[in-house]
């Protein structure tokens, strides 16, 4: 049997943890056996089934209202435990990857982040993922009993696979050890799009001027349904909250379109964006870094080229309403 954590915010499940039931599922079906999903005061989790889960343990606790790395890891480890798991699926969000090192060391079990696909094979236990901040690949054999597996962001897809599944309660018990530490204050982004769920990300940096300009990125941003993300200096000046900083020292994105505006190309924003499957570049310097890794480039002022594609884009949603 499979296990994979389905994370929710605010009791709605994620979009990262449908794909991780996606994988689940895909696994399952070569190793033929069956995916169960644990989630924690999920309000509905009646949408797992439809892609690939059979059976889903339902947590519910106030005392796990706030996300906490160690009581999480125990709950995932002793309903793996329940279950008797072989393989379970992570995400990997922030959340998945803060609590992975915790439930590896409690259940003894080998761990590799960032896989971006099916096992090469389940037998020995051979995965493929990405290393060096997303620069190469690598192929690793699980060799423990227990196998975890932190499955890369937007790297499966969303797989529908309609399951009937059943629901159970489910009771971890949990400890004061497992609350030693304690979330002091949460900063959310505001955004109507998160960067982590994001499959569009319209990003900007210095090349914008100043914070007065940014309505023309959010005009974008909400044309494409995207989220906006910014550069680390953009933040560090106050212009935009940290919480749209991406880059290697701010939130990674593996989104299927990553539009860059204003922004150089410095190598810490290299790697944390380059997963992201086409990347777009608009800046008037013909030699900022950003165009040798970008797919498309444009070369101009974002002032005189971002208001026009908005525009076009615009036009092209209208006919195609």
């Amino acid at each position: 049997m499979i296990l994979v954590y389905t994370e929710s915010e605010e009791g709605k499940i994620k979009k990262i943890a449908l794909e991780a039931v996606s994988y689940a599922k895909g696994i399952a079906d070569q190793m033929g056996t069956t995916v169960t999903a644990v989630s924690i005061n999920a309000n509905d989790t009646s949408e797992l089934g439809k892609y690939g889960a059979s059976k889903v343990l339902e947590v519910s606790s106030d005392k796990l209202n706030k996300f906490n790395g160690e009581a999480y890891a125990d709950v995932i480890g002793q309903a793996a435990k329940s279950e008797g798991a072989k393989v379970i699926i992570l995400t990997s969000s922030a959340n998945s990857k803060f609590l992975s090192p915790t439930l590896a060391v409690n259940i003894e079990a080998g761990f590799v982040p960032n896989v971006i696909g099916l096992p090469e094979s389940t037998s020995p236990f051979k995965v493929k993922h990405s290393v060096f901040t997303n620069k190469a690949f690598a192929s690793t054999e699980i060799t423990s009993d227990i196998k975890l597996i932190g499955l890369g962001k937007n790297s499966y897809g969303l797989k529908e696979n309609e399951t009937s599944a059943t629901t159970e309660a489910f009771t971890p018990n949990l400890d004061a050890h497992d609350f030693d530490m304690e979330i002091v204050s949460v900063d959310k982004a505001t955004d109507k799009v998160t960067i982590a769920d994001a499959e569009i990300v319209v990003s900007a940096g210095r090349g914008m001027k100043g914070p007065e300009n940014w309505g023309m990125i959010e005009d974008l941003a909400s044309t494409l349904g995207a989220a906006t993300a910014c550069s680390k200096p953009v933040s560090d000046m106050g212009w935009r909250p940290h919480s749209e900083h991406v880059g290697q020292t701010g939130k990674p994105v593996a989104s299927n379109l990553y539009i860059a505006i204003g922004i150089s190309g410095a190598i810490q924003h290299l790697a944390g964006i380059n997963a992201s499957k086409v990347k777009v570049v608009i800046n008037n310097d013909p030699e900022a870094p950003f165009f040798k890794a970008a797919d498309y480039g444009i070369v101009g002022d974002a002032f005189e080229i971002v208001p026009k594609l908005t525009e076009k884009l615009k036009e092209f949603k209208a006919q195609n309403a």
